[in-house]
């Protein structure tokens, strides 16, 4: 049988994708993989460096599918920061639920903290890359390295608060996986209520209008 002539990232990932969930383990070179799947490496190599950079994009692969869907949708382009995140992670965890058995077994492999979130590492990227750029309202400190510091820190909240619904989410027996559902309504909305800066502004504009008003009685 003559071998595939064009081979997409795409195409990697879901010959990848079925091999663990078959043998349950990495294949054992990639020379064997390809031939498994009716390739040549050097296809392999033009898209990957090594099974590793598969497993990393394929959580990346699942967050542009999200995003890609969500932006066809004229309502979700015209939803504010809250009721966007919220549509995302529903859409996410849509694509993980459709693909719940390997995911499971991606990141149950790695019993190594440390190597699960070098698996993640690129959806960390692109996910924390999609909040920088939500336009989720902040305090305007108007000093650059405090702005920079409050932008890592949600940033950095917002990667956590993932991680934590991707955690209970596999913990979830219930039926269409309801609580997960549950919980990312809840902690989204609750995320969102903690970072409303309006009453803080209103705190700093009225603290302005008392300075103001003392410097002119003096």
């Amino acid at each position: 049988m003559a071998k595939k002539k064009t081979i997409s990232t795409n195409d990697i990932i879901s010959f990848y994708m079925d091999y663990v969930l078959e043998h349950n383990k990495q294949p054992k070179t990639v020379y064997a993989f390809a031939k498994a799947n009716n390739f040549e490496e050097s296809k392999f190599y033009e898209h990957f460096g090594s099974f590793q950079a598969v497993e990393e994009h394929v959580f990346k692969a699942f967050f542009e599918n999200s995003i890609n869907a969500l932006e066809k949708n004229e309502d979700y382009l015209n939803f504010d920061p809250r009721n966007k995140l919220l549509s995302f992670y529903f859409t996410f965890f849509e694509n993980l639920t459709a693909n719940r058995s390997y995911v499971v077994y991606a990141l149950n492999d790695q019993k190594d903290n440390m190597k699960r979130l070098k698996v993640l590492s690129k959806l960390k990227h692109a996910f924390t890359h999609y909040i920088e750029h939500l336009g989720i309202d902040l305090i305007d400190i108007k000093q650059e390295q405090l702005d920079k510091i409050q932008m890592r820190g949600l940033k950095e909240t917002a990667w956590l608060q993932l991680l934590l619904t991707m955690k209970f989410w596999m913990d979830d027996t219930s039926a269409s996986f309801e609580k997960t559902d549950i919980y990312i309504e809840k902690s989204v909305n609750t995320s969102f209520d903690v970072l409303d800066v309006a009453p803080v502004r209103s705190l700093i504009d009225f603290g302005k209008f008392i300075f103001k008003e003392r410097v002119q009685t003096k």
